[in-house]
């Protein structure tokens, strides 16, 4: 369920995991508040392009638009899903379902909010990570692995997200750090600009993680100035399934995400409530 009202909502969240039988339950469950909502989805929707498929176009069907941008899991080539395609031909499917449902993406011109606190310019951005957050001590990749290795925490993605064409994940990353660059950069200056991204933009958020090394699958120190390079009003993230509001240089940066039912239900708060990202008490910058 959505929170909140007076009008059009720009709402987002993200790692809904549906293949859960609990969290495809909160998809079924969310509304909007009015026909003019927006939903930004910021990724890990689920691992199998039949699943993606239901709930973009289920949430589709009930708000006047949905942005979705990727994240790892949607970009893993699982075994229990049909579809065997790998790396940026996986991506471009994934695409190519989304423009079906009427879902905009990373490949598509940024759409302008004009509801309540725009206009603003929101811009799902596919960016990956290339293993530049190492854990303390370590200088190089190939130190970070070993470490994480030793410690027994190594994400998922080293079986089942594949690169190609690109030769690495991290030569991957980059080629989208260069053309997300480009894109940005023909954005009118004076237009606030709402990123939408599965990995966090800055490595501040990683901070908190009970395992640290885990932070190298979660981002690039290219992007580390990114608040700051470009009108950035709020940053949108996931992955990390810790939900929460922080601040860098005096920028907000809001982490949507559901996560597992093993972590909401350790929660406070009912799980799958989409998070409001602009207000009238809160104008664009």
């Amino acid at each position: 369920m959505a929170t909140g009202g007076g009008g059009p909502q720009l709402w987002a969240i993200s790692d809904l995991h549906i293949g859960y039988a609990e969290n495809r339950d909160l998809v079924e469950d969310m509304r909007p508040e009015s026909d003019g909502d927006w939903l930004l989805v910021a990724g890990d929707v689920a691992e199998t392009v039949e699943d993606i498929r239901w709930a973009l176009k289920t949430l589709a069907g009930r708000f006047a638009r949905v942005i979705w941008t990727p994240g790892n899991h949607e970009l893993w080539t699982h075994p229990s899903d049909a579809v065997t395609l790998r790396g940026v031909a996986r991506y471009d499917h994934l695409v190519e379902q989304c423009r079906e449902l009427g879902v905009l993406t990373p490949e598509d011109p940024y759409p302008v909010w004009d509801g309540p606190g725009g206009p603003v310019a929101v811009a799902p951005l596919f960016l990956l990570y290339d293993y530049s957050f190492l854990p303390p001590g370590c200088t190089t990749k190939e130190e970070g692995l070993e470490y994480a290795h030793g410690t027994g925490v190594v994400c998922t993605d080293e079986r089942l997200l594949h690169p190609d064409p690109y030769p690495t994940r991290e030569d991957w990353c980059r080629a989208r750090v260069d053309e997300t660059r480009r894109r940005l950069a023909e954005l009118p200056g004076d237009l606030p600009l709402i990123p939408v991204t599965h990995w966090p933009l800055h490595r501040h958020p990683t901070e908190v993680l009970w395992y640290p090394e885990f932070a190298m699958w979660c981002g690039t120190t290219l992007t580390e100035d990114w608040h700051q390079r470009y009108p950035v009003q709020i940053s949108v993230y996931g992955h990390l399934h810790i939900p929460r509001t922080t601040y860098q240089d005096g920028i907000r940066f809001e982490e949507v995400s559901v996560g597992y039912p093993r972590e909401w239900r350790e929660r406070p708060t009912p799980p799958g409530r989409l998070r409001r990202i602009l207000s009238v008490e809160e104008p664009a910058r």
